[in-house]
């Protein structure tokens, strides 16, 4: 089998190449020319769909009813390609050589085990495989990292202007709000709004960079996602309450155990839209691609 890998990753090495800093330091060797894109996961899918939409050669997942009318139509049909990362990542090397990308993309964390992952997969296939930084605040500059390696270095230089324009405009009016008046928010995840994402997690960061202040802040000592219990939400009370979870937004109202959180009470609790994908931290046309395992921890103060 491996020998079959490397005889197929002969055949796909690209014959003319630049090389491309990706956000974990790494120097990578891309075509002259990418018309062929796998993307690692949900993120990297949208992100490359936003650059360059004619090279993406597939959805991690087959875009669902409610998805498809937001995403240009000749895109909407692509193939489902599975993914090599998060929860669940179902696609094997053997199909990614299948589709034969000029690029592997990945857009997400670049911890260790990331670099790892790209390292070993481009190693094992000799394609080329970018690590962008997905964090909210690095938007910018992810534009512009894959903007240059797909070709279409103005349009990332110009989606990211935009984006820069957006967040002054966002910093003038948080200038303008204290810390103490800005909205204590809990991010509700799961039918029972007791799954959340700790302060300065990649599953908060739109709502806290958005002026909101988390209500999972233990300090730093966890990260990523943890599990809340009922009487840890009493005790933190947050006034505004945002889930992507349509179960938990249809019951929450109606639930006895939320009926004394402060945001219940007074009708702050907000359904996030998910289509085409998440607009907090669900990821793109897929399932939620945490980046992260729950860490078992119950941190809600």
């Amino acid at each position: 089998m491996r020998f079959l890998l490397v005889i197929l990753a002969l055949l796909a090495a690209p014959v003319q190449a630049r090389t491309v800093t990706d956000s974990a330091g790494r120097v990578v060797e891309v075509p002259d020319t990418v018309t062929t894109v796998f993307a690692a996961g949900p993120p990297a899918s949208v992100l490359v769909y936003v650059l360059k939409p004619e090279a993406l050669a597939g959805w991690p997942r087959a875009l669902r009813p409610e998805e498809r009318t937001y995403v240009a139509e000749p895109y909407r049909d692509l193939p489902e390609t599975g993914r090599l990362t998060g929860r669940g990542g179902e696609a094997n090397l053997e199909r990614v050589l299948e589709i034969k990308p000029d690029l592997i993309v990945d857009f997400g964390s670049v911890r260790d085990t990331y670099i790892d992952l790209a390292d070993r997969v481009q190693e094992q296939t000799g394609i080329p495989y970018l690590l962008i930084d997905g964090r909210f605040d690095n938007t910018v500059e992810a534009l512009r990292i894959l903007g240059e390696a797909l070709g279409v270095s103005g349009r990332g230089a110009a989606l990211a202007q935009d984006v820069e324009a957006r967040f002054a405009r966002l910093d003038a009016v948080l200038e303008a709000v204290p810390e103490e008046a800005r909205p204590r928010v809990y991010l509700a995840r799961g039918p029972e709004g007791l799954e959340t994402g700790m302060k300065g997690s990649i599953n908060t960061e739109i709502i806290e960079r958005a002026g909101g202040r988390n209500v999972a802040d233990d300090g730093g000592a966890s990260k990523g996602l943890v599990n809340a219990s009922m009487e840890q939400l009493i005790v933190a009370n947050p006034d505004t309450v945002v889930t992507w979870d349509p179960n938990f937004f249809a019951s929450v109202f109606d639930d006895p155990m939320w009926q004394g959180i402060d945001a219940v009470q007074r009708g702050r609790v907000y359904l996030s839209p998910t289509a085409p994908f998440g607009w907090i931290d669900r990821a793109a046309v897929a399932e939620p691609d945490d980046r992260a395992a729950l860490d078992g921890g119950t941190a809600v103060s």
